[in-house]
């Protein structure tokens, strides 16, 4: 289905575009029909999910795929614990397609409003010393290339290339279907928490390493860590679910509603942030609880913000933190949001911010009518000066020549985009600054 375009933004509002066109289609033959179209009228095209990446890496100039109709399972593989999802699948809806199978995603991140090929396209992330980014789960896909036909890369079809594709940028084709390696169904018990911040910092490693699922968050100009750590358990574990009246309490009204009020106030007022946030760092996070695994995985985000998010060697970790912690201070910067800190393992994906070592992330933020980019360019320098990658979802300025650096696979994939996409039909403005034309 073809309908007029409009202007498209995504959910940070830190891009828009004015698409030419804008399909919808519901079958994966028409997305081939898309592919094809565009490709003879030398329009570019690209696929969008639900519009949560911080950078442009979804803007689409030419065609724009909405793939919110190619959704749904297609397949579930019992014995080997595998679903086959349509791409434009929502995250926040597999887990109750996989729970009449007894099933479930590995890991998850934080948010899930993201589509499944949005999220492995851009290497999302939960955290977990021992687990890998979302796109880690993948053991298959089908994407449409260039000239419209199909490939299947999996275990018996050309699985050399798992490993570029899982991760693509959408830079390799349109994913029409991918397949998740999942586990059986389990519970998390978590304990969310503030310590001291200087400790926490100290033995985040050990700490990461010693537990399934560990991250903590800081808001500037406090000294408490708000630590979050989460503890896998049987599908049968009796629960202890957080009750509706606290749920609304702490993720409703304190986690969204005062803090809409914090970011406003902060914006008019900066004085008065350091303030508020020792106050937040007070009365957030000092709870505990079980459920079903996405249900503590996850959390609401009401509160409209703009990222950036790097990932340093593990082994840097305390070090980038503590750099960032010194460039607010020098720089007298009032900052309203907390930054973010997780972990994960080391994988074999080639444009993973996780490729080749296990590695640690911090996430920066600021309220979305708040200006970044002096604050996100300095601690973009500390994130470069202990091995940076930057999140391909997440607002950077890293081009081709300084990432060629940072990957080494980087040329393999360029190779493999210029075989998939000769003539850059996938193409768009962050993709030529990120690979190159």
């Amino acid at each position: 289905m073809t309908r007029p375009a409009g202007t498209w933004q995504n959910w940070a509002r830190t891009e828009r575009v004015r698409p030419l066109t804008v399909e919808y289609p519901s079958t994966i033959e028409a997305v081939r029909r898309a592919v094809r179209s565009a490709a003879a009228r030398g329009r570019p095209i690209k696929a969008v999910g639900t519009g949560h990446s911080f950078s442009g890496i979804a803007v689409a100039p030419g065609t724009l795929l909405e793939l919110t109709e190619l959704s749904g399972l297609v397949s579930v593989d019992r014995e080997r614990q595998r679903a086959r999802l349509l791409a434009g699948t929502r995250l926040h809806r597999i887990p109750a397609l996989l729970a009449p199978h007894g099933l479930a995603m590995t890991n998850l991140g934080d948010i899930d409003r993201q589509s499944i090929s949005g999220a492995v396209s851009t290497g999302t992330h939960g955290t977990g010393s021992r687990f890998g980014g979302i796109a880690t789960q993948i053991v298959g896909v089908t994407l449409v290339t260039a000239d419209g036909e199909l490939l299947t890369v999996d275990a018996d079809h050309e699985p050399e290339l798992l490993p570029a594709v899982a991760l693509g940028l959408g830079a390799l084709g349109i994913l029409v279907d991918v397949t998740i390696q999942c586990v059986p169904a389990f519970t998390l018990h978590a304990i969310e928490r503030p310590e001291p911040l200087e400790a926490v910092v100290d033995g985040v490693i050990e700490r990461a390493a010693d537990v399934d699922h560990f991250e903590f968050y800081w808001f500037p100009h406090t000294d408490v860590a708000l630590t979050k750590t989460n503890t896998r358990r049987p599908a049968d574990d009796a629960v202890a679910p957080l009750g509706r009246v606290s749920k609304i309490v702490d993720d409703i009204v304190v986690g969204n509603v005062v803090h809409q009020a914090v970011c406003s106030a902060g914006r008019t007022a900066p004085v008065l942030i350091p303030g508020i946030n020792r106050l937040s760092a007070k009365v957030w996070g000092d709870r505990a609880f079980s459920d079903q695994s996405h249900r503590v995985f996850t959390t609401s985000r009401g509160v409209r913000f703009r990222e950036m998010e790097y990932a340093v060697p593990v082994e840097n970790l305390a070090a980038a933190f503590r750099g960032i912690q010194q460039v607010i201070a020098q720089r007298d910067w009032r900052v309203e949001f907390p930054i973010e800190v997780r972990t994960a393992a080391a994988d074999d994906l080639w444009m993973s911010t996780a490729s080749g070592r296990a590695s640690g992330y911090l996430a920066v933020h600021r309220y979305w009518k708040t200006d970044p980019t002096a604050y996100f360019a300095a601690v973009e320098e500390v994130m470069l000066a202990h091995g940076g990658r930057p999140h391909w979802g997440k607002m950077h300025t890293q081009d081709a020549a300084s990432l060629r650096e940072r990957y080494p696979r980087f040329d393999d994939f360029v190779a493999l985009r210029d075989r998939l996409d000769p003539d850059r039909l996938f193409r768009n403005p962050y993709l030529q600054r990120v690979l190159g034309e």
